[in-house]
């Protein structure tokens, strides 16, 4: 018990950005796709174990989910895309459970490009509530609530 404890505390929590490094060790991709897949990560997690995949959120912005400070890091490729990571970050090398959710976000979803993740995510009834009424080209900053992410994808998990 104390070993599982103390291993406990030894494993980093990822980030946002761990997340997204992780993604691009697999391949170069547009900061949209890039979005997308992080969401997909965050949702599974959040469905499956019951926490969250790291201490941000996601909002509601007119292209699908968009995590604000993924934004910002990236911003700067616009439709362009980001060079492929080298390395994993260590909180994910360390994390099972993160990289099996990483490994299967991207085998389910890693073929398509942002467009298509775009769509798909627009269609989910967490970005809808999220927005709540807004015309489609309206611009946004509401967040997409963890419970509604939570349950939406444990829906989607029975049904498979």
């Amino acid at each position: 018990m104390i070993q599982t404890e103390e291993r406990a505390k030894t494993i980093q929590e990822p980030t946002v950005h761990d997340v997204a490094k992780a993604f691009l060790r697999l391949e170069s991709m547009t900061p949209k796709k890039l979005q997308k897949l992080c969401y997909y990560a965050y949702s599974f997690y959040l469905a499956i174990y019951e926490k969250k995949l790291f201490d941000d959120n996601f909002e509601a912005w007119v292209h699908g989910p968009v995590n604000p400070q993924l934004y910002t890091e990236y911003r700067e490729y616009g439709w362009q895309e980001i060079p492929q990571e080298i390395n994993y970050p260590n909180s994910i090398m360390k994390n099972e459970r993160v990289r099996e959710i990483i490994e299967e976000v991207y085998e389910s979803y890693g073929h398509l490009d942002g467009s298509q993740l775009e769509y798909l995510t627009r269609q989910e009834d967490p970005w809808k509530n999220a927005r709540n009424r807004l015309q489609p080209y309206e611009s946004s900053r509401n967040v997409i609530d963890d419970e509604d992410i939570r349950s939406y994808y444990v829906g989607l998990l029975r049904n498979c």
